[in-house]
């Protein structure tokens, strides 16, 4: 028994040296690595069915792994809360500063182009004291853009110095090193990527069903490993094959890039290790194929390929296509984290015109926005609001002003009529002026032209009826106008049209006023839109549109067509036959030979990176309009007498 017990004790004790040797040593080389922050090696899964799908690689690479990757620095549990000070952004509001920059320093067209971003911005300033992002405190309110990562699959995580607390804007970002919350994804553009505008989308028409002669493109590398790299191979070799060919405008791209969403393709993301851009408010499974790359050659059904197609258009336009709007979309983002009360909903983000459009200080609720009613299933509201610009001392009781105001006050959907009173002597008393049925409410203005569309508590309607002390509109026009409206509630709405040309000879936009087939402005000297584009233009559009306009005391009816076709991608709306509209004269003197409209359509074209207005042949007239039948039947029989 004693012999028996001293057997046991022996090998016992040498199982626990071979432990300790052995086992202990790779318990203290962990602890090493650990302690040092040394880089985790992270294998790729293995998967028991890669036999089904034959292999077209080197066995050396099928074995490798992929790329290593780094654990993120010194803040990786950073989070807003912990990381970030928000009563910087208490006293001033959500304001963003740039570190000047060195002349000597060399500087990337991409860097460039992100910093111009910024400060054309509406959120720039110049002095850091007022900034939500200021000067270095260990990053703390800091944001840093890097572009370059590397290529697939050596991505590089390291910048080469620590970014401390700061918010990290990075392409290509690792999945295990993205602090959510905290970071932000962005999408990898070129330097050829434009600063404003960016070309639309490709997908002028639904192709139903979307049905394409090549269903895959393939990207034609070859060093593809880990999961899914046998499907890989294979499309490398099929792409090989002479037989086959790559149309770069068809169903399916490999990677997510410019060329993919402008095209319409449905992108099919593959990499388990990468964040998507943005992905904190874009929900991309509307607009792309997420899993594995073993499931490429699925067959997805039409409908939701035309589904995706529409989705890669707009997220397109509304987010990538510039780098003003990547740039853009970064800050809201944040802006949205600091203001939580008053961020957008994620149905915002994804659905035109885009979260970038959609202005929390304005509502966070569908329903105020004209774009939202049928998402919504309601309609604008059955009121609307005069807005008269008022420009002339009122001397007479036949003034057009005058009048105006009594035609407007007895449609029965008018709610109550504002004067914008902006001229240099005072308004007339209240009795001076007529008796109308609604509510007449007079606003000093300051004689600036912007002052047109600033967003006054006092309009209580969704629609506003803007209107020149000089229009001449009869009930009948008002009500039918009004009744158009209401059914396009996203668009403008009126009488007086305009339209532009590109005038070859002098390369550049021209302006007419002349009488053609086709009209791409409505005048907001007798128009209807909605009570949200003033919000939009005075708030989203830059501070230097707005003084311009002011010098010139004109041209506030383009820009405001300009910011309506640019967020809808729809032209305005005419009612009725044509009305004579004689627009006004600027009240400060012209340089002889210069044609101030035409050179406010170039300069708004230069802003906007494209030119948004859209041509249209489309006039809507009531039904009956001048038929052969009883006067009595029409609902609007005046009109024709107008």
């Amino acid at each position: 028994m004693q012999t028996r017990k001293k057997y046991i004790f022996i090998t016992f004790f040498a199982s626990w040296l071979l432990l300790f040797f052995f086992g202990g040593d790779q318990i203290r080389r962990l602890a090493f690595l650990s302690r040092k922050k040394a880089t985790v090696l992270k294998n790729w899964p293995r998967w028991t069915d890669r036999s089904l799908l034959k292999s077209f690689a080197d066995p050396e690479e099928l074995q490798s792994d992929g790329g290593h990757h780094k654990q993120s620095a010194k803040h990786s549990r950073c989070r807003m809360e912990t990381c970030f000070d928000f009563s910087r952004c208490e006293k001033h509001g959500f304001k963003v500063f740039v570190y000047p920059m060195e002349r000597e320093d060399p500087v990337s067209e991409s860097y460039l182009k992100i910093i111009t971003s910024i400060e054309e911005s509406r959120y720039y300033t110049s002095n850091p004291e007022e900034a939500c992002f200021s000067l270095w405190n260990d990053g703390r309110n800091h944001l840093i853009f890097n572009l370059y990562s590397g290529t697939w699959p050596n991505y590089t995580e390291d910048l080469g110095f620590d970014i401390g607390q700061a918010i990290l804007a990075k392409a290509s970002f690792y999945v295990e090193n993205f602090r959510p919350g905290f970071d932000i994804s962005i999408p990898l553009f070129s330097k050829e990527h434009p600063q404003k505008g960016g070309k639309r989308g490709w997908l002028y028409q639904n192709s139903v069903p979307p049905k394409k002669k090549y269903m895959l493109a393939f990207k034609g590398k070859r060093y593809l490993t880990g999961i899914g790299s046998d499907t890989r191979n294979a499309l490398h070799h099929i792409h090989n094959d002479p037989a086959a060919g790559l149309l770069i405008r068809e169903l399916v791209a490999t990677r997510l890039n410019g060329l993919g969403l402008t095209s319409a393709i449905v992108c099919c993301f593959s990499s388990n290790g990468w964040e998507l851009p943005f992905s904190e408010v874009i929900d991309w499974s509307k607009s792309a194929i997420v899993g594995d790359e073993r499931l490429l050659l699925q067959v997805t059904q039409s409908h939701a390929i035309l589904a995706f197609q529409q989705q890669t258009q707009f997220l397109w336009e509304a987010y990538f296509s510039s780098v003003e709007k990547i740039v853009q979309t970064t800050l809201e983002i944040i802006k949205d984290r600091l203001f939580h009360r008053e961020s957008r909903p994620k149905f915002l983000w994804n659905t035109l015109p885009g979260g970038l459009l959609a202005l929390p200080e304005y509502s966070t609720h569908l329903g105020d926005f004209p774009f939202y009613h049928l998402q919504h299933g309601s309609s604008p509201s059955g009121k609307f609001t005069a807005f008269i610009r008022a420009v002339s001392p009122v001397v007479s009781l036949s003034q057009p002003i005058l009048k105006l105001i009594q035609a407007v006050s007895r449609s029965q959907h008018c709610a109550q009529i504002l004067v914008l009173w902006s001229c240099e002597k005072p308004p007339p008393p209240r009795g001076r002026w007529p008796q109308t049925a609604v509510p007449l409410t007079v606003i000093h203005g300051r004689r600036k032209v912007s002052d047109r569309f600033f967003p006054y508590s006092a309009i209580g309607t969704d629609a506003v009826l803007s209107l020149d002390e000089h229009t001449s509109l009869s009930t009948s026009e008002v009500d039918f106008a009004f009744v158009v409206w209401r059914s396009f509630p996203d668009r403008i709405v009126g009488f007086p049209m305009r339209s532009h040309f590109w005038d070859s000879s002098q390369s550049q936009w021209g302006y007419t006023s002349k009488w053609t087939n086709e009209f791409s402005m409505v005048l907001t000297a007798a128009a209807f839109y909605h009570r949200y584009y003033h919000s939009l233009f005075t708030n989203y559009l830059p501070a230097s549109l707005r003084s311009l306009i002011d010098q010139l005391s004109n041209c506030e009816d383009i820009l405001m067509n300009f910011l309506v076709s640019a967020v809808t991608k729809l032209p305005p709306i005419k009612v009725t036959q044509k009305k004579q509209h004689q627009e006004a004269a600027p009240h400060c003197p012209v340089p002889e030979g210069s044609r101030p409209r035409q050179d406010c359509l170039n300069r708004f074209a230069a802003w906007f990176g494209y030119m948004p207005l859209v041509h249209s042949q489309l006039r809507l007239d009531p039904v009956l309009f001048k038929d052969q039948v009883s006067v009595l039947r029409k609902k609007y029989r005046h009109l024709e007498k107008s």
